[in-house]
């Protein structure tokens, strides 16, 4: 198959934030709540500026190592070469000139949306990118696995064919820490039938098999399932539940409940920040969670006394700094400290991530200052939307550009219409000549009878409405005519941006990979965008 590529600016798909848009463009105020910008001369910067200890280098290694040995990985024959590429990577961990470019994401179940493949695979290129541009320093791709959170409904969940697929599951507290159970292997199973009918990826329901067996943890099945899929390519898996990663961290969060900075730290950016942009969170008075067995809750502060919310569990000042000192891995940060920790474990120079998760960062400059963690450059990741052949031939018939993919429905229809109407829909020339000629009426009418003014006015106002109305049927009776092109429009948004929503939002990689095998992975590959910003169109058709 070949896959081409139509790039358009992510401003031109009037899908992404004003703040994320003035960041990449380096317009308006965004660049002041960053510490570089997202190009080769910021990842210069940050290179120069970022240190990272040999003892957290030594302990995120020796994690890794476990990690990798735990789950049994290093052990399959079948994935040698992603063994021995991840094998070499982790060695390079143990140099001070190895860098780190860091995506995260949660452990979804089956992946998830599609965006879970294209934060990873954005990681990968951008790390070879940088290679070839710093061959003096070494530079490794890591996937940030989010499985300390506890949103069920939306990790737990996967799409795929159209149909909305949810683990109803028992289990509570952090997603990561979930077994697989009967629940689960039912919804494998139901992957399965449709697999069958997908003779192209067969294997891949292989890799989902061999990953997600009863009574693994999801931290398993997801390392697993991304080893076996990326490894390859030298992708390194950090899982952050860990002691030793958090013993790491101890210093920001025993900061965090004795002073409470970070809420303190991003008001003052948030005030900033409103005046020209959307807000997206500030956070609570004291930003940690405790995780214990099977719950995930916070932590607030009354009067002397450390309370987890919706337990009886209480610490004095005293008792709680030896439950994190003796326990680190019982302490989680939130949204607001969560990068904090992320940076302070991970060597990273550039973190990629999504409009929504770059808006939080860019909230967070100041609180990273105040936790002395150093603020990578921040990266938007990837996008793509994928055509097939045929809707392609349909999008070409109707005579629209790759670029006007992203107008919205109602406007794609009356462009359509009025492209195809013989004779002219609007009546704006007629409704400018109605205008002057009633302006004309009411300065005779003036000079009669000065209190008519108004009336002719008004009658001038009621004719143009009129005129309006008129339009809109002559338009709705165009679109009549054109009733078949139409429902092609309408179909056609509709398979390309199904729920109203990007493909990458809603589609699981089985679809794709199904129908085209792993060479559709390897298109993203080809076609990423490294640090250059752009969403990309790929059409899929016939060597």
């Amino acid at each position: 198959m070949k896959y081409n590529a139509t790039s358009i600016p992510y401003r031109a798909t009037g899908l992404f934030s004003a703040l994320v848009n003035d960041y990449i463009e380096s317009k308006g105020t965004a660049q002041q709540y960053v510490a570089y910008t997202p190009n080769m001369g910021g990842v210069k910067k940050a290179i120069a500026q970022r240190n990272f200890s040999a003892v957290h280098r030594k302990t995120l290694v020796q994690v890794l190592q476990n990690q990798y040995e735990k789950f049994g990985v290093n052990k399959e024959a079948s994935s040698q070469l992603a063994n021995d590429a991840v094998q070499a990577n982790i060695t390079l961990l143990k140099n001070e000139n190895t860098f780190a470019v860091t995506t995260a994401h949660q452990p979804n179940l089956f992946t998830g949306p599609l965006y879970f493949f294209y934060k990873i695979i954005h990681t990968i290129k951008l790390a070879g990118d940088l290679k070839k541009q710093f061959p003096e320093q070494n530079f490794v791709p890591v996937y940030y696995m989010g499985s300390e959170d506890a949103d069920l409904n939306e990790v737990g969940a996967y799409t795929i064919d159209g149909a909305t697929h949810q683990w109803n599951t028992k289990q509570t507290g952090a997603i990561g820490r979930m077994k697989v159970d009967e629940s689960l292997l039912q919804l494998l199973q139901n992957l399965e039938g449709y697999w069958s009918v997908k003779q192209e990826g067969k294997w891949a329901l292989d890799v989902l098999k061999a990953s997600y067996k009863k009574g693994a943890t999801i931290n398993e099945a997801t390392l697993h399932l991304v080893h076996l899929f990326f490894g390859k390519y030298g992708l390194l898996v950090v899982q952050p539940d860990d002691a030793a990663l958090k013993k790491i961290f101890t210093g920001v969060m025993e900061k965090e409940l004795t002073t409470q900075f970070s809420h303190a730290a991003i008001q003052d950016t948030i005030s900033s920040l409103s005046k020209s942009y959307h807000v997206q969170s500030d956070g609570r008075p004291l930003n940690l969670f405790y995780l214990k067995d099977n719950s995930r809750n916070r932590i607030e502060k009354k009067g002397d006394q450390f309370v987890v919310v919706d337990t009886d569990i209480h610490f004095s000042q005293a008792d709680i700094f030896k439950e994190l000192h003796t326990y680190p891995d019982r302490f989680s940060p939130n949204v607001i400290l969560r990068g904090l920790y992320q940076e302070s474990i991970i060597p990273s120079v550039v973190f990629i991530g999504g409009g929504g998760e770059l808006a939080y960062w860019m909230e967070l400059k100041n609180v990273f200052e105040k936790g002395n963690v150093h603020y990578p450059v921040l990266v938007l990741r990837n996008s793509f939307l994928f055509i097939k052949e045929k809707q392609c031939q349909h999008w070409t018939s109707l005579q629209f550009e790759m670029s006007e993919l992203f107008k919205s429905t109602m406007d794609l229809e009356l462009a359509f219409i009025k492209k195809q109407a013989v004779e002219n829909l609007a009546l704006t020339d007629h409704i400018a000549s109605l205008t002057q000629l009633y302006q004309s009426i009411q300065q005779d009418v003036i000079k009669i009878d000065p209190s008519l003014g108004d009336h002719a006015l008004n009658l001038a106002v009621q004719a143009q409405k009129k005129l309006t109305l008129l339009e809109k049927k002559m338009i709705r009776a165009e679109k009549r005519k054109q009733h078949t092109s139409i429902a092609r429009i309408q179909h056609l948004k509709s398979e390309l941006f199904p729920n109203q929503s990007l493909q990458e939002r809603v589609e699981n990689f089985s679809d794709w990979v199904g129908d085209y095998g792993w060479d559709w992975v390897e298109s993203i590959l080809t076609h990423s965008n490294g640090l250059d910003h752009g969403f990309k169109i790929i059409t899929i058709t016939k060597d």
